[in-house]
């Protein structure tokens, strides 16, 4: 086998330096989204069987926080419970008490236990509700059904 070159950076100072414009960035980063405040934003509920997802964005459509049942510690059928879906809203209230929007549109999308709930718990986290919008998606007479089976 052939040697191995090992090449040594002798210049530290170009090293540090790269660091701080690093550590200058984060700092901007975070002091920019803290300082951005929003008053109106959409609220998208998304509830199955399995879990409960919800994200808050303003009203262009920017990301401001989201949570699930899943990522909170809930497993299994109890993602799925209005229990956990309470508790999902509890913790983006959390997220969102500095910068977050006061005044929400919420759209409700999809059939699980988490539906009441989650928008009861945002009127008692202290949020104004301006509008619910169900966006379930429903079908206009789709695809044939699948034939029935014979025993």
């Amino acid at each position: 086998m052939g040697k191995v070159k090992v090449a040594k950076n002798e210049n530290k100072e170009a090293v540090l330096e790269g660091k701080d414009k690093v550590e200058n960035a984060v700092v901007k980063t975070s002091a920019k989204s803290s300082a951005k405040k929003v008053d109106t934003g959409n609220a998208y509920i998304k509830v199955s069987y399995n879990n409960t997802l919800i994200s808050v964005t303003d009203e262009k459509g920017n990301l401001l926080a989201w949570s699930s049942a899943g990522a909170l510690g809930f497993s299994g059928p109890k993602k799925a419970t209005p229990f956990a879906a309470s508790k999902v809203v509890a913790a983006l209230a959390e997220k969102l008490k500095k910068s977050g929007p006061v005044n929400l549109h919420v759209m409700v999308n999809g059939i699980g236990g988490g539906r009441d709930s989650s928008i009861r718990s945002f009127a008692n986290q202290g949020f104004n509700i301006l509008s619910v919008r169900d966006i379930t998606p429903i079908p206009h007479n789709g695809p044939k059904p699948v034939k029935v089976r014979r025993v």
